[in-house]
């Protein structure tokens, strides 16, 4: 079917929509060292977002909940809310059944939690957020917080954060699905 409708667009002029042109989908990757979140298609920036923060203690691949690090990971979007604490949070599909697995081999999570995980993630709903390994990681703005400690600090629980107009400008980019890779 999208063949035909591309060829009828073509004979007629049409600029074709991005998902029947073949172009690559839209990515996030989150580089916490360089402390920038860029928006890619394949190998094309779209946007870099600079003086992003993260968890307050750094980053981590074996996060805790209340550990206060930023998970690193692949991720896709699960939710994009408004938010009267963060102005907007789009919400991560952390934690993953890798995750699950790995912290299930330490002796971190109970079977039955990581089988909830697993089959959360092979399903493409949400986690369990309330497990050991912590949850509700996400990308959000500034909010009722204090712009300056943004400036200056990591602080965030374990998320990625961005002032509030990044944010927004964020929001034009990305759906729910989008894959987002935190490292």
């Amino acid at each position: 079917m999208p063949r035909c409708i591309a060829a009828i667009a073509l004979a007629i002029g049409l600029a074709l929509p991005s998902h029947l042109r073949g172009a690559e989908p839209v990515r996030v990757v989150v580089d916490t060292s360089a402390q920038v979140l860029h928006v890619l298609r394949g190998a094309e920036r779209l946007r870099t977002f600079d003086d992003i923060a993260i968890g307050r203690n750094g980053t981590t691949a074996d996060k805790r909940a209340g550990d206060g690090r930023t998970p690193i990971g692949q991720y896709r979007v699960l939710a994009i809310r408004e938010s009267t604490r963060f102005h907007r949070f789009v919400w991560l599909s952390y934690p993953t059944a890798v995750e699950a697995r790995r912290a299930h081999a330490r002796g971190d999570l109970p079977v039955a939690a990581r089988r909830a995980i697993e089959h959360a993630d092979d399903g493409g709903r949400p986690p369990p957020q309330d497990t050991a390994l912590g949850g509700y990681i996400g990308i959000h703005g500034v909010g009722a917080g204090d712009p300056a400690v943004h400036e200056d600090f990591n602080w965030t629980e374990g998320c990625v954060a961005l002032t509030d107009a990044q944010i927004d400008a964020l929001l034009r980019h990305i759906t729910v699905g989008t894959a987002v890779e935190i490292r």
